[in-house]
């Protein structure tokens, strides 16, 4: 190929890539989003009532709980209760197996029988004692025994009392053994403490129930499901504004859709600890003549600590938001605002202005806010909600 021919073609190959390369740059400057204006919404303040509350999470349980076990050991041989079985005070609603407690109360009515003749033996044995004691005195009046004799009578009575006051000490003995093995041959019938439902069952027939270490827990007795409590931790940050006798709302999974309402009953004083964060136990009160909270379900707690009504309030989003203009314009009007004010953005006819409030008492979602020219419809800026926007494909593509 002559050397004129490959430059003229190299030049026209070079010319087409130009050409292409500028047809892309176009494009894609063409696809390129046009500036549009500070993405907003508005809000209209509103005059109404605000409730500031303090959130935490707790665990529904009854009020008075009691766990019933045994104090003695043995074979279960027969339940008289069950889960959700309702009981009274005094029902019988367990058995252990009586047969060795009443062979060993029976061994030990035995055993106090002998203790008892015993003693009256050595009751009169004393009897015998003294009158020997008397008749040998008698004598020696009389001067017809010697002294040596006497002092043996004397000390003969002396070892016949002693003797009398072990029998009747063994006596005692044997009766506290009666009235021990007595006790356990009671307490092997397991006997309701309070009114209540049973919530829990641990135990079967023909279970063995170790009472040496420690008392089994065989049931658990809820007293009355009607009213119950939540426990609750409540952060240090917090606590200085929770009283008992505040109103409290609460809900639970089960039922999302419902509200329940309580009232704080007990700020205890004991702190917990953490992950380095100190906690207090709060005890709310519930009521629940329905039945249809249970013992162990989670609630989410709003603890009412302040409620104002008629006062101007905004989202708490307004008072968040901020326009995108210079760093620099925020930080020279954020120098100029006093302790509790913050910044509203109005629009107007050249855009957004700001307009210094004074925020007060800040509930969950809104915020009481008061100043110059602040009323009731006057629209405030807001964060645009990003489903809002419409969303759009960027960038080359085939399809």
């Amino acid at each position: 190929m002559p050397a004129n021919t490959a430059r003229i073609l190299a030049r026209w190959l070079l010319l087409l890539l130009l050409i292409l390369g500028a047809a892309v740059a176009y494009y894609y400057w063409q696809q390129r989003p046009p500036e549009e204006a500070p993405a907003y919404s508005t809000v209209g303040v509103t005059r109404g009532e605000l409730v500031a509350t303090v959130s935490a999470t707790g665990t529904l349980s009854p009020l008075v709980t009691v766990l019933v076990g045994s104090q003695v050991s043995g074979t279960i041989q027969a339940l008289h209760a069950d889960f959700n079985t309702p009981v009274k005070t005094g029902d019988v609603i367990a058995q252990i197996e009586p047969s060795l407690f009443q062979a060993k109360m029976a061994e030990a009515r035995a055993n106090l029988t002998s203790a008892e003749a015993e003693r009256d033996k050595a009751a009169v044995a004393v009897a015998e004692a003294r009158r020997n004691l008397t008749r040998v005195n008698g004598l020696q009046a009389r001067k017809l025994v010697s002294d040596s004799e006497v002092d043996a009578a004397g000390f003969a009575l002396q070892v016949a009392e002693v003797e009398h006051r072990v029998k009747q000490a063994a006596v005692a003995k044997a009766d506290a053994a009666l009235d021990h093995e007595r006790f356990n041959l009671d307490h092997a019938t397991i006997h309701a403490p309070i009114d209540g439902v049973v919530i829990s069952r641990n135990v079967d027939v023909g279970q063995t129930v170790a009472a040496s270490l420690q008392a089994p827990t065989l049931f658990t007795i809820a007293q009355d499901l009607t009213r119950m409590q939540i426990e609750t931790e409540v952060d240090e940050s917090f606590i200085g504004q929770v009283r008992v006798g505040q109103p409290v709302g609460f809900s639970v999974f089960a039922y999302p859709q419902r509200r329940f309402s309580g009232e704080l009953a007990q700020v205890r004083l004991e702190p917990k600890v953490d992950a380095g964060v100190v906690k207090y136990n709060c005890i709310i009160h519930v009521d629940n003549g329905d039945l249809s909270l249970k013992p162990g379900m989670t609630a989410t707690v709003a603890i009412e600590v302040d409620r104002r009504d008629d006062v101007l309030k905004v989202p708490n989003a307004a008072l968040r938001y901020v326009p995108p203009i210079k760093p620099a314009e925020i930080a020279a009007l954020r120098k100029q605002l006093g302790p509790g004010e913050s910044i509203l953005w109005v629009p107007g006819p050249d855009g957004l202005a700001p307009h210094t409030v004074q925020a007060g008492l800040a509930g969950e979602k809104e915020t009481e806010v008061t100043g110059e020219g602040i009323t009731d419809g006057l629209k405030v800026a807001v964060p645009e909600r990003d489903r809002d926007k419409p969303r759009r494909r960027r960038g080359f593509t085939l399809f």
